[in-house]
């Protein structure tokens, strides 16, 4: 095999390689997807967490926010796991 060749096939190999990249590249759509989904995953037991705790405060007699910010601050850990959950994968 000539010098010529193998010049040639390393050329045309990275200009597939380059082709694909380019194809494979995240568009705007997709990483404002990704940033939406993010944000769900992380907003949804934090408010989820403090309905749960009104709710749960509602039930005891007079004047109480402890369970609102029991699962509040659950709310925000279970949301931090997921977000770091999803973005490891």
């Amino acid at each position: 095999m000539s010098t010529n060749e193998q010049l040639r096939k390393r050329v045309e190999q990275q200009a597939r390689r380059m082709k694909q990249a380019e194809k494979d590249r995240p568009t705007l759509i997709s990483q404002t997807v990704y940033v939406g989904t993010l944000g769900l995953v992380f907003v949804l037991p934090v408010v989820g967490g403090a309905y749960l705790g009104r709710w749960l405060d509602g039930l005891v007699e007079g004047y109480s926010i402890r369970w609102t910010l029991s699962m509040l601050f659950l709310g925000v850990i279970i949301g931090a796991v997921n977000v770091y959950l999803l973005i490891r994968e």
